[in-house]
């Protein structure tokens, strides 16, 4: 079959999270099943760079007004094959959705007209694709596009984390050219506003998340966010298709680390954990493991729940390491902490692959005490790199890791059940002890180094919806 995936993000040249490195993975091992894949991203400069024009144009109407935009081929470093819609006045930015202060005000008129391009761009390609594979709300209009149009093409819409809907007021409605009957509740339509990730949970032909508890956990109040009784509506077409990891992209024995290393020969580690902290400008650790946290500034990492804990946690001769970008006041309160504690805690609001690679194999422990994760990729790389994830088990995090167990030494990360901070507080206390007992704590790091979360099966599970799909 023919398989276009449509997102907003891909990683490593233009992602702020889990989706981008969701799209630099699956394509490819979709691809391998013996599918013709491409991938349909925004024409960011990141992206642009080293891309050729191919002699592909189209007129996109926003409203009243036409934009033109066109069209780019890259390969990706897995050989996936990237097109890449080029318009200047929308994408050429140095942010993807919004700079230090806020969102961009006209992200509406953006991924309305990214998603106008993607169903153009899908009606020119020879042959003319079996599915069109759309991600959150970006692109959640290509499917009532479709329908309005009434074109014979099929769509499955994969939600990554349905807190981000794509939520506009309602005058941005004429930028879609949709026929008036789509603003109404059984469209586009939700209190007043447009939102665009309803639109696409309606009209898509199948929908996919990323892990069972996620898929359970949309569909109640508490999870969907508003969104759950039209979720509800759709129950029987949602399916839960969990991430993986690629080992190719995520590997200690070939990164460019200061000391590679394996499972079963970890000297490397320490040269790693000691290279990082000079690299950071903290003092080396005698007794305290290097705790990091990576992600989104967001309410929903859990960053609240850890703040209050800081001056505990640094009176155990530990040290912190925070990575992410965000919401404005979280990047002020992480300033004002590494500020306060300059040689226990380093705070960087940017990053890119290979940091992100040496921060993982320095460090002991990653911190995921997120009120909701969808997925959690980030301690599955975590794993890989033998850093002890010490998760809140909740969604897919829950399902992708299992709570050491002293008796049988079994288990992979350091689980806690109830969302507070003493609870965090008690697990990172727990990681602190087990890190003094060296035999533990090398059989856990054992165990971690040793998961496997495989992209062929994911692969598989996407295989058969879409060949369902085709064959509808």
């Amino acid at each position: 079959m023919t398989i276009l995936f449509a997102a907003s993000e891909v990683a490593p040249l233009a992602s702020t999270g889990g989706l981008g490195d969701v799209m630099a993975s699956l394509p490819a091992y979709v691809s391998n099943l013996g599918h013709d894949v491409a991938v349909a991203l925004p024409g960011y400069p990141g992206l642009l760079d080293g891309a050729e024009p191919i002699d592909v144009e189209f007129s996109i109407p926003l409203g009243d007004v036409t934009h033109t935009a066109s069209v780019y081929e890259r390969l990706s470093p897995n050989g996936t094959q990237w097109l890449i819609i080029r318009c200047d006045p929308f994408f050429s930015r140095q942010g993807l959705y919004g700079d230090a202060k806020a969102p961009y005000p006209d992200n509406a008129a953006r991924f309305v007209f990214f998603s106008k391009a993607v169903v153009e761009l899908a009606r020119r390609l020879q042959p003319c694709p079996d599915v069109i594979h759309i991600n959150d709300w970006h692109t959640a209009l290509v499917p009532l596009i479709i329908r309005d149009q009434n074109l014979p093409l099929k769509t499955l819409l994969t939600l990554h984390n349905v807190q981000h809907q794509g939520a506009f007021w309602a005058l941005d409605f004429p930028l879609t050219n949709l026929s008036p009957g789509w603003f109404n509740p059984g469209g586009l339509e939700f209190y007043g506003k447009i939102n665009l990730l309803k639109g696409g949970i309606l009209t898509a032909d199948a929908l996919t998340t990323v892990s069972s508890s996620y898929k359970a956990n949309i569909l109640t109040s508490e999870g969907g966010f508003g969104l759950e009784k039209v979720l509800q509506s759709r129950k029987s077409d949602l399916f839960a298709v969990p991430n993986g990891v690629d080992p190719k992209l995520w590997n200690p024995a070939s990164d460019t680390l200061p000391a590679p290393f394996t499972a079963a020969d970890r000297t490397g580690k320490a040269v790693c954990k000691a290279a990082l902290l000079k690299e950071l400008g903290l003092a080396s650790t005698t007794s305290g493991p290097l705790y990091v946290m990576v992600g989104r500034l967001a309410d929903q990492k859990g960053f609240d729940l850890l703040l209050p804990l800081l001056p505990r946690l640094f009176a155990t001769d530990s040290r912190l390491i925070i990575v992410g970008d965000g919401e404005p006041t979280l990047r002020r309160d992480l300033l004002a902490a590494a500020r306060q504690h300059p040689s226990k805690m380093a705070f960087y609001n940017e990053w890119d692959s290979d940091f992100s690679k040496r921060l993982l194999a320095g460090a002991d422990v990653l911190l995921m005490p997120s009120h909701f994760e969808p997925s959690g990729l980030t301690p599955l790389y975590g794993l890989r790199y033998g850093a002890i994830p010490v998760a809140h088990a909740t969604g897919g995090l829950q399902e992708h890791l299992a709570d050491f167990d002293l008796t049988s030494g079994k288990g992979n990360a350091l689980l806690y059940f109830r969302d507070s901070s003493a609870a965090l507080w008690d697990s990172i206390q727990r990681a602190h002890h087990l890190f003094q007992d060296t035999i533990r704590w090398q059989q856990l790091v054992q165990n971690a180094m040793a998961s496997q979360f495989r992209w062929e099966e994911a692969a598989i599970r996407y295989d058969s919806i879409y060949r369902r799909l085709a064959a509808s």
